[in-house]
């Protein structure tokens, strides 16, 4: 019997996954490929689309091949948000696509700062130059002759669908609303914003629904990706916005992921436009919108510290006693956008005596990147549920999940997100084959609930004053 299954490609920065899922939501098997983030200047960060679209083949060609009896009825997408592709009429690249860790725009952004604060509010996020539209503007400004050739922007999973269904220059409102173009309140192209960004309104793609039908695979291009023709493909979403929906995510409930970077995400809320910018607001793959605090340094900038004080991860967390005289420390390394913009270069030891040792430089890390958690939870819309889940490689050790429970004062749940993105992109084209979604949950899990902060209270409210309150 042949087992019918939905494709999910899921488009990183420094890699893309595909998975197989059959009609009860279950990844029956899974592929990755890599590729490089290439940097030709300081602060810029880009890529050669053809390398996603290599690594996709190479990826669908192994999943497909692991298991005989499925046959791929739909495929979805999902990819890392606010990248900036430029194609001519042909769909094909201009330039290297400039991606989200991208600093050049950083001058551009003045240009939104002028914008009306009704304006500015409704775009629901805070500015950042690695968006698309702020990239956007500094191509425009250096490279106009490049802007000129180019008839669409796209985001990079946009881009990837294209690879399939080669007319499908479009984009969905997760990621649309990810650009700092796209005015929520009105759900349309923000018109105040592009004309700052002073580019071409016919550069910006279509915008239809994450579940909606672009098109199906020819056979010259199912032959091309070893996948039966006339598969119809979905629109996709976000990374963020399909990490929801392969999770499981309740609305009302914060999970907290921590790698990396770390990200506190809140699905189901209602977008509000009269209150200062505290954290991101995008559009669901779907009906609604979500919440999200984004911490850029997070597992990176722990690894530095394990690095610069010649240790490994378990020196990090062996020997770490809550009990001692523990210095502060500042984990923006690179950075951090929320809740008020810090610069790059801003991380930090303080409060460091001559008792000072090297496992208590160790534990000022750890409390530091829980106190950043909860200064971004803090950001964060309200909710009644007091439960938290966490996900990530940084929720692995006992003693930092430990460690944060007790700083949020929050239970916290740990769940397994390893899968949840590609999972998510599959799901969002099940309406596309016409199977019923399976519904997902996100119980289950070991439960640690917090105990008493102690000095932890304190040495928060110190890490407030050195970092200044928003």
């Amino acid at each position: 019997m042949v087992r019918r299954v939905v494709l999910g490609l899921d488009l990183g920065t420094s890699g893309v996954k595909a998975v197989l899922v059959d009609e009860t939501g279950s990844v029956v098997a899974r592929a990755e490929r890599g590729y490089a983030l290439d940097s030709p200047r300081p602060g810029w960060a880009e890529t050669e689309p053809d390398a996603w679209e290599r690594a996709a083949r190479e990826a669908v060609g192994q999943v497909v091949g692991q298991v005989d009896d499925a046959r791929v009825v739909a495929i979805g997408l999902d990819g890392q948000m606010h990248g900036t592709v430029l194609v001519d009429e042909h769909g094909e690249p201009v330039r290297p696509a400039v991606l989200w860790p991208d600093g050049r725009a950083s001058e551009e952004l003045a240009a939104w700062t002028e914008l009306p604060a009704d304006r500015l509010r409704v775009l629901g996020n805070p500015l950042a130059p690695g968006m698309t539209g702020p990239v956007l503007a500094w191509l425009a400004r250096h490279e106009p002759d490049v802007v000129a050739r180019a008839v669409r922007v796209l985001l990079p999973k946009d881009w990837l669908r294209s690879r399939l269904v080669p007319d499908s220059l479009v984009t969905d409102p997760s990621d649309a609303s990810a650009t700092l173009l796209w005015d929520l309140q009105r759900d349309a192209w923000s018109e105040e914003a592009v004309a700052a960004a002073g580019i071409r309104r016919d550069l910006l793609p279509e915008v239809v629904d994450s579940r909606a039908v672009v098109g199906r695979l020819t056979e010259q291009v199912a032959r091309d990706w070893g996948l039966p023709a006339g598969v119809p493909v979905a629109a996709g979403s976000a990374d963020a916005a399909a990490t929801i929906v392969g999770s499981g995510s309740d609305s009302g409930r914060l999970v907290v992921t921590v790698g990396s970077g770390a990200q506190i995400v809140l699905a189901g809320v209602t977008p509000t436009f009269d209150e200062p910018i505290t954290h991101h607001t995008y559009r669901a793959a779907g009906d609604g919108a979500y919440a999200m605090f984004a911490v850029m340094n997070a597992g990176v900038a722990l690894s530095r510290v394990v690095d610069l004080l010649g240790g490994t991860w378990d020196d990090l967390y062996r020997d770490y006693d809550r009990r001692r005289p523990v210095p502060g420390f500042v984990p923006f390394l690179s950075g951090e956008r929320l809740p008020v913009a810090s610069p790059s270069g801003s991380g930090r030891w303080f409060g460091l005596g001559l008792e000072t040792e090297r496992a208590d430089l160790f534990a000022a890390a750890l409390e530091g990147l829980c106190f950043t958690i909860r200064r971004g939870l803090e950001s964060m819309p309200a909710v009644d549920d007091p439960v938290i889940d966490v996900a990530g490689g940084g929720t692995r050790s006992p003693v930092f999940v430990r460690l944060l429970a007790d700083v949020l004062g929050r239970p916290l749940r740990r769940i397994d997100l390893s899968d949840a993105t590609a999972v998510g992109a599959a799901l969002t084209a099940f309406d596309a084959a016409d199977l019923l979604r399976p519904v997902l949950g996100s119980s289950g899990g070991e439960l640690v609930e917090p105990g008493e902060a102690g000095p932890l209270a304190d040495r928060y409210r110190r890490f407030l004053r050195e970092v200044g309150r928003p």
